[in-house]
């Protein structure tokens, strides 16, 4: 018996180690690429270290294009992605306090609502989206970018309501008995309560703002206003040669910034989604 555990032990960590690597292959190839000339990356594309290392893409990247710097692209995604999140999650979290802790008249009939723009892809409302948008003179700005995200989102209104629905509504009581108005008690009592909730929400928010393309090629027609992951785009030229190398090393470095953010907010991230499973 304790041989066959320990043989199923063995199998089952060697599997997963196997796995653990075809998954991350794609990133490894992407960041050994990045110190590839660009005429041997696709040349010697099952290799995955390459025959010398090519460190100036780097410095090739990070000097941009137009006369535009790749760290202003840093600058306008941090300055994009940062805004928004913060919109995100304090209107979600006001919207799901609202849900979750007041009866009104429609109540339900709201929440559905909610839940169906979970539903819908950004593919069926970005033409009305931009239409508005453009007719409020705000298309190459990133105003269309940012202020959306002032109005709640669906998926953060959920998560952060399952966190409300969570917490005693003795509490509540307990907080009106000591002089707390409605506004208090979800400053004071709710939002500590919810900080894993907050941080989750955060999280999701920034890396899908900071990943998003579409949006950003749709109302940014500035380059100076451009976001990462609109330039790295411009590295490939198909009417002329392309420069894959300091593609991919600005690439590497875009996603520097999630990997941090998933490192040391993990434990954050496994509580908040652990309890929201746990909740309702």
């Amino acid at each position: 018996m304790r041989n066959t555990k320990k043989i199923r032990h063995i199998l089952f960590h060697v599997v997963a180690v196997v796995l653990g690597f075809i998954m991350i292959y794609p990133l490894l190839w992407m960041v050994m690429s990045s110190f590839k000339p660009s005429n041997e990356i696709f040349a010697n594309a099952g290799s995955l270290f390459p025959k010398e290392f090519f460190p100036s893409n780097y410095s090739t990247g990070w000097k941009g294009f137009g006369g535009i710097r790749f760290s202003v692209f840093f600058k306008n995604s941090f300055t994009i992605s940062l805004l928004s999140t913060a919109g995100s999650v304090f209107s979600s979290a006001c919207i799901a306090y609202g849900l979750s802790r007041l009866r009104f008249k429609g109540r339900k009939i709201w929440f559905v609502f909610m839940l169906l723009t979970m539903m819908l892809p950004f593919q069926i409302i970005m033409i009305p989206q931009y239409i508005i948008f453009n007719r409020a003179g705000w298309i190459g700005t990133i105003l269309p970018l940012v202020v959306p995200s002032y109005f709640g989102g669906g998926f953060f209104i959920f998560l952060i309501m399952q966190f409300i629905y969570g917490i005693p509504k003795d509490l509540d009581e307990a907080a009106k008995i000591d002089g707390c108005s409605f506004y208090g008690i979800f400053a004071r009592v709710i939002m500590p309560l919810i900080v894993p909730a907050l941080i989750t929400s955060a999280i999701f928010a920034f890396m899908w703002k900071w990943d998003d393309f579409l949006a950003s090629l749709l109302y940014l027609n500035n380059p100076s206003n451009y976001t990462v992951s609109l330039a790295l785009k411009m590295f490939s030229d198909p009417s002329a040669q392309s420069d894959w190398g300091a593609m991919f090393a600005m690439a590497t470095l875009s996603i520097l910034p999630i990997m941090l953010i998933f490192i040391f907010c993990q434990k954050y991230l496994v509580e908040g989604i652990s309890t929201e499973g746990l909740k309702g």
